[in-house]
């Protein structure tokens, strides 16, 4: 690949995250619609039970964290969490809707974690994998690794593609991305990038030795994988 080509790319992707903080930012007062689906729901209480198992006594580091919907399933089993999202406007909510004293609510950036003052346990990102570049992805599991422990416990829980509950694939672009067109309230339409990985893609990623013991989970609507970070 010429550096040119590269950089043209890079640059390209570099809107496209800039295009989604600013959909995120706006969608802040309708971010939780998503979950209201009547089509989810089932899938939603199967999830809400199971994820605080994966999390309950930890250190948490929660990625993405949005208003604050699952923060406040891991909240009242996590030893503590520090929950970073790039929207300030979504941040407000999530203060709102889990104001509880071991949860700290920060501005940032996931691809710029920070320790907090020493190795976090474990760590959760929901619905954040899917925006990620396909050729960032590696780039993000990595420097989360890096302010976990040894052995630290990841979970990555995401949407499927379902035909009539997604919003339709709009465009793909050279890389493979593939990006939805959503329309907020306010009549405002944006181009979000949303990559819809498989099963192997993500242990292939996994395997590739930036983690170990990778479980993949999938419901009607969701997946989720967890896995350790390596020891060595």
């Amino acid at each position: 690949m010429s550096s040119c080509f590269a950089k043209r790319r890079g640059a390209y992707l570099e809107r496209s995250l800039s295009a989604m903080q600013t959909y995120y930012a706006a969608r802040a007062g309708e971010y939780d619609a998503v979950y209201e689906k009547p089509e989810r729901q089932a899938d939603l209480r199967r999830i809400e039970r199971w994820l605080p198992s994966t999390m309950s006594g930890q250190r948490v580091l929660e990625v993405a964290c949005g208003t604050g919907y699952w923060t406040q399933f891991l909240a009242p089993v996590a030893l503590s969490i520090v929950a970073v999202d790039s929207s300030a406007e979504t941040l407000r909510i999530a203060k709102r809707r889990v104001p509880h004293n071991t949860v700290l609510f920060e501005v940032g950036d996931a691809y710029a974690l920070k320790h907090h003052g020493g190795l976090f346990g474990a760590a959760f990102a929901g619905f954040w994998f899917s925006h990620v570049p396909l050729d960032r992805q590696g780039e993000f599991l990595r420097g989360l690794n890096e302010v976990l422990e040894p052995g630290a416990k990841v979970v990555l829980l995401d949407n499927r593609f379902v035909e009539g509950s997604s919003s339709a694939i709009s465009e793909q672009d050279p890389a493979g991305n593939t990006y939805q067109s959503r329309k907020l309230g306010n009549g405002s339409t944006h181009r979000v990038l949303k990559n819809f990985p498989t099963e192997a893609q993500l242990l292939a990623l996994i395997e590739s030795g930036l983690g170990q013991s990778a479980v993949y989970t999938c419901w009607s609507f969701f997946w989720a994988l967890e896995y350790r970070v390596p020891e060595a």
